[in-house]
């Protein structure tokens, strides 16, 4: 078994260690390395090669945020988990636009933040149905307008099918619910999926049910 390649990236070394001691012990993780400013990030990127990285938000000199978005630009980027102490904030909400496959609370269990690492090493994003609707509900009140007439025309470039699936996306649906919701095998599912991020230029599916928010698209509650 191949281990999962993780880099722990926060200002505060207590966190740091608590991390590194706590995911050290699972047999399928290793802690490949650590930095205490997303200055350090890159650096530490190309010499580890993470596969996912629990990414701090607010750090003294580069944020989280810019990290992840210089990471999310890479051609062999790592997944970015946000680490955060807020449910929903609108750093958290900035990462997650920019690329990051989503978040995990400084204060949750250790045995989910595992699971939230092993997820997203497996391409799943760590949000779930309600923490997304919380988050939408969070960023709807913020330059609406713009937003949504940015959003409605890149959703404009999605045949049908395709938005029918981000809206199931957006709804919070894992594959084999859309499937079954929309009367296709799980793998068309995906190959909508993968056609739809590429058409729009995203890296992971809550971008998808980000943007599927931003134009409107879950305001119908049938999910035309």
């Amino acid at each position: 078994m191949t281990a999962i390649r993780v880099l722990l990236v926060d200002d505060d070394p207590l966190v740091r260690a608590g991390l590194s001691f706590m995911m050290g012990g699972a047999e399928d993780i290793e802690i490949v390395g650590e930095a205490a400013d997303g200055g350090e990030v890159e650096a530490l990127v190309d010499r580890t090669r993470p596969d996912v990285v629990l990414m701090d938000i607010r750090m003294p000199a580069v944020d989280g945020l810019a990290a992840t978005e210089t990471l999310r630009r890479r051609a062999d980027a790592p997944q970015v988990v946000v680490l955060t102490t807020f449910h929903a904030d609108e750093q958290v909400l900035r990462a997650l636009r920019a690329g990051a496959a989503g978040f995990v609370l400084k204060d949750t269990p250790p045995a989910e933040i595992l699971a939230a690492v092993r997820r997203v090493a497996a391409g799943d994003p760590v949000l779930s149905p309600a923490v997304t609707r919380q988050l939408m509900a969070h960023a709807a009140g913020t330059a609406a307008d713009t937003r949504r007439a940015h959003a409605r025309q890149r959703i404009a470039a999605l045949n049908d099918r395709e938005r029918e699936v981000a809206v199931a996306i957006g709804r919070g649906l894992a594959n084999a619910e859309i499937a079954a919701r929309l009367f296709m095998s799980v793998a068309t599912v995906k190959t909508h999926v993968s056609r739809t991020l590429a058409k729009l230029g995203l890296n992971n599916r809550v971008q998808i049910a980000l943007l599927a928010h931003d134009a409107g698209l879950l305001e119908d509650t049938e999910g035309r």
